[in-house]
């Protein structure tokens, strides 16, 4: 009962929020902006990303063996493996900030270590194909080659630096078993349990397919105009699953876990989007930083228009594509080449949202640690970017 009413309490708040009359509001300001983002985050990201991952989340801390977890992505799993996975999941998740925070806390707790699940952490968000595809189309290819070799490059580095920064920590949380208890209810084939991941997967892929650039007519396209029969076809697929494979008893398991994380993570993003949009409001309206210094602060390809770059894109949060057309006008309006890789490189895996969650997760010292090294490293290629393309 009492899960329930907490249960109650949160849909309560999410549907005040999809339903926030802010266009009835007699002001126009960063109050407004801070509300008007609550509401578009209700209505496009909660039901089409966060729920699909709280149930991919929940599925891994019930489903998936800690044993295999540790074995991949543990201490003592092979290096190349383990960081070769983690650093090219983002060309499947296609997810954004947010929506990868469930899936980084549910391998985490079940015992990865802190290099991997960091690894995936930034390059879940960070190596979108899409993405990658419409910033080479629409911003030159330059960028997208720079921002596709960038990101895999900074996932791997990324996660090499936090786990020799903290290797003490990681030595010791290892040997103690600080994990996520539970084990399968029951063990099913491998190829069963794949099925049943890849399903959940492609449904929050696919129900996410971003509308293509205008004029194209391409493979993306078709699938953009078919995205919800695809969906449809596997939610289908994997309710026929979850009917002949699975057991009552597990189907509650998967349910409370994902129920579990979801009461962790959703109360602050709610809190990191209001202040991202008090901030800095949403892509073309104003926040407390007027857009026009913003403009003025990334012009040229200066250490610190790359730095500034690199901050805003941190704080700042980005929906899957929204950076390109984002981009797109800050270019316009003077922005160097540098200070546009720095933003790509730290603003799609970073919000202050996204930075709330890891806190939580990972704690403070390492929050910080992480958020540094990829605001760091972005100024970096940013500026060696900018000097080197003119």
């Amino acid at each position: 009962m009492r899960e329930l009413k907490k249960f109650s309490f949160t849909l309560l708040i999410f549907l005040g929020c999809f339903y926030l009359p802010v266009r009835i509001l007699p002001f126009r300001n960063p109050l407004f902006e801070a509300l008007a983002l609550v509401r578009w985050y209700a209505r496009e990201h909660v039901l089409l990303c966060l729920v699909p991952a709280f149930f991919i989340a929940g599925a891994i801390a019930t489903f998936i063996n800690q044993g295999s977890v540790i074995k991949y992505f543990g201490a003592k799993a092979n290096k190349v493996l383990a960081y070769g996975v983690a650093s090219i999941s983002g060309t499947i998740l296609a997810v954004c900030s947010c929506t990868v925070l469930p899936l980084f806390s549910g391998i985490y707790k079940r015992g990865a270590g802190l290099g991997p699940a960091t690894a995936f952490l930034y390059s879940g968000p960070a190596i979108n194909v899409l993405a990658i595809i419409m910033t080479a189309r629409v911003l030159g290819w330059e960028l997208g080659v720079a921002r596709a070799t960038g990101a895999v490059f900074f996932s791997i580095i990324t996660g090499l630096l936090m786990h020799l920064i903290f290797i003490k920590e990681e030595r010791v949380r290892q040997a103690n078993g600080d994990f996520q208890p539970g084990e399968p209810a029951e063990e099913r084939s491998l190829w069963k349990n794949t099925s049943y991941f890849l399903s959940m997967v492609g449904i929050m892929v696919f129900a996410n397919w971003g509308k293509p650039h205008s004029g194209d007519t391409g493979l993306w396209s078709q699938i953009h105009a078919s995205k919800w029969i695809i969906t449809a076809l596997l939610s289908l697929i994997l309710l026929s699953m979850l009917i002949r494979w699975f057991k009552k008893n597990e189907l509650k398991d998967w349910t409370a876990a994902s129920w579990i994380s979801a009461k962790q993570i959703m109360p602050l993003l709610l809190l990191g989007v209001i202040a991202a949009g008090l901030l800095l409001g949403r892509p073309g309206h104003e926040g407390f930083i007027p857009s026009w210094v913003i403009s003025r602060a990334v012009g040229g390809n200066a250490l610190s228009a790359n730095f500034f770059a690199s901050i805003m894109g941190a704080f700042m949060y980005f929906a899957t594509l929204t950076e390109v057309p984002i981009l797109q006008g800050l270019i316009g309006a003077g922005m160097g080449k540098g200070p546009a890789l720095a933003l790509l490189l730290a603003g799609p895996a970073l919000s202050l949202p996204n930075m709330l969650v890891i806190r939580n997760v990972i704690g403070t010292k390492k929050t910080l640690t992480y958020v540094s090294l990829v605001v760091v490293m972005a100024t970096i290629s940013g500026v060696i970017f900018g000097y080197t393309v003119k």
